[in-house]
């Protein structure tokens, strides 16, 4: 019997911006992508391999998952059982205080977990409650926000005592100046040329490197972020046809397809799930 994937997402009433994924499907893979988010994630059935951080790895039911912001990883079945799981997106702005007060410490504001794939009992129930709640529109605001104080402050337990970042290097810092160009000019016929001259670096150097530091092209972060900028439009109730001509993808079918290989649905099928369940 053909195993019907499912894509779910549910939009959290109490905490802004908060949304989580239910997933199931055994004939699916996602494109190499990276959100503006925190995601927090428990493989439930199946085995859930994936490619992030220079790396690949296996989660067997029960492991957790966790991707720091802008941190590309993809996704698929490691066999040939169907992959169920759950997935909490949580915006930065949501979380800074959170890590700062587990912290104590003013500056752990822009922690990032240094762990992909982690078996931790009491993370994963965190996390599954804090699914539940906003996936069955239950509890309290409260409640919402005591789910997603664990989750920080277990993972700052995780890090030990917390040490502020050093400065920067060179290339992170260069390589930062074109994220922050290709995020600001979304909605712009952008160029190879023109994002690596607001890095400062040549074309070929600025290729090499950035696929070094991101296991990503330039090319496929900038659909990446313009898919989750359409994400954000969608969800705010912009025609899809005109998302799709807002963020430079050459036709709908062209947008319906990047679109589905980071989300798992069309960008008709997100926006009237997450608007009739918002």
């Amino acid at each position: 019997m053909k195993q019907t994937s499912r894509f779910d997402y549910s939009k959290s009433r109490h905490i802004p911006e908060l949304t989580v994924l239910q997933a199931t499907f055994s004939d699916f893979s996602y494109d190499r992508h990276a959100h503006e988010e925190y995601a927090f994630g428990v493989t439930l059935t199946g085995r859930q391999d994936f490619f992030s951080g220079g790396q690949f790895h296996r989660s067997p039911p029960g492991n957790v998952i966790q991707f720091n912001p802008e941190q590309v990883h993809d996704g698929h079945p490691g066999d040939d059982s169907a992959l169920g799981y759950v997935m909490v997106y949580v915006p930065s702005a949501q979380l800074e205080t959170l890590f700062a007060d587990a912290a104590g410490c003013e500056r752990a504001g822009r922690f990032r977990a240094s762990e992909t794939l982690m078996a931790d009992p009491q993370l994963r129930g965190a996390i599954l409650d804090l699914s539940r709640l906003v996936s069955d529109q239950v509890g309290s605001r409260i409640e919402q926000e005591h789910a997603l104080y664990q989750i920080a402050s277990r993972l700052v337990q995780r890090a030990g005592k917390f040490q502020p970042g050093g400065t920067t290097s060179r290339p992170d810092a260069l390589l930062q100046r074109a994220k922050e160009y290709i995020l600001a000019h979304l909605e712009e016929d952008l160029s190879l040329d023109d994002i690596s001259q607001a890095a400062h670096l040549s074309k070929y150097h600025f290729l090499r490197l950035f696929r070094q530091q991101f296991g990503i092209t330039p090319h496929q972060y900038v659909l990446s972020c313009r898919a989750n900028a359409a994400r954000n439009a969608l969800e705010a109730g912009v025609a899809p046809n005109e998302v799709a001509f807002r963020y430079s993808f050459s036709d709908l079918s062209h947008f319906n397809r990047r679109f589905k290989r980071i989300y798992g649905k069309t960008p008709f099928q997100y926006q009237r799930s997450v608007i009739a369940r918002h």
